[in-house]
């Protein structure tokens, strides 16, 4: 687990007269949370968070967040969530959650398809139907990704969420054994491609 850097000051009240006053001056509202913590209201600087975004993406996020003026010199936190405007342009909005290294929690991680299938080379398509995965694990043990092998792979096989094993420390909750990757046939890949253009028509 990498954990990244990032600098934040506490806020002073709340509402949208104080959020609209921090985003006028390059800062987000934001607010850390935990099992065993009060939430905190917090400022982020908008620059700092864009590039964090820009440069490690969204998602399963730790931080070392550093709050000025805080009783802690810093705080192992996980970018639960973040609100952006509707052209996903601002960042309005960012959640915290301080988490325990030791402790198993809850995070979202993206799918990556390794290795080459026989079914590709016979025309098929490989589709990835599930992008992320929820985990359970402590957060020393997130990956960065969830690899799948897909080089055992011919046209009409599929991959379950079942079918993959991250080890001991590494659990994915599910309910039923839904598909995480498939290779279709070149005949379903062109009918999937005739309907969407014929819902782009309507």
């Amino acid at each position: 687990m990498e954990l990244i850097d990032l600098k934040a000051e506490i806020r002073q009240g709340s509402g949208k007269t104080i959020s609209r006053a921090l985003r006028k001056n390059d800062s987000i509202p934001a607010v850390i949370y935990g099992p065993e913590t009060e939430p905190v209201l917090l400022s982020v600087g908008t620059y700092d968070f864009s590039e964090m975004i820009r440069k490690n993406g969204s998602t399963g996020l730790f931080l070392n967040l550093a709050v000025a003026g805080d009783t802690k010199s810093s705080r192992t936190v996980l970018l639960k969530d973040f609100q952006t405007d509707v052209f996903g342009l601002k960042y309005l909005h960012a959640d915290f959650q301080e988490v325990d290294i030791n402790v198993k929690i809850s995070v979202m991680v993206p799918v990556e398809a390794t290795g080459v299938a026989p079914g590709i080379k016979a025309g098929g398509l490989l589709q990835i139907i599930r992008r992320e995965l929820e985990l359970l694990c402590r957060p020393v043990d997130v990956p960065e990704s969830v690899c799948v092998d897909v080089s055992g792979l011919d046209i009409g096989d599929a991959i379950h969420v079942k079918d993959i094993d991250l080890g001991e420390h590494i659990q994915i909750p599910h309910e039923v054994n839904f598909t995480v990757i498939t290779l279709v046939p070149p005949t379903a890949s062109k009918a999937s491609a005739e309907e969407e253009s014929e819902e782009d028509e309507d």
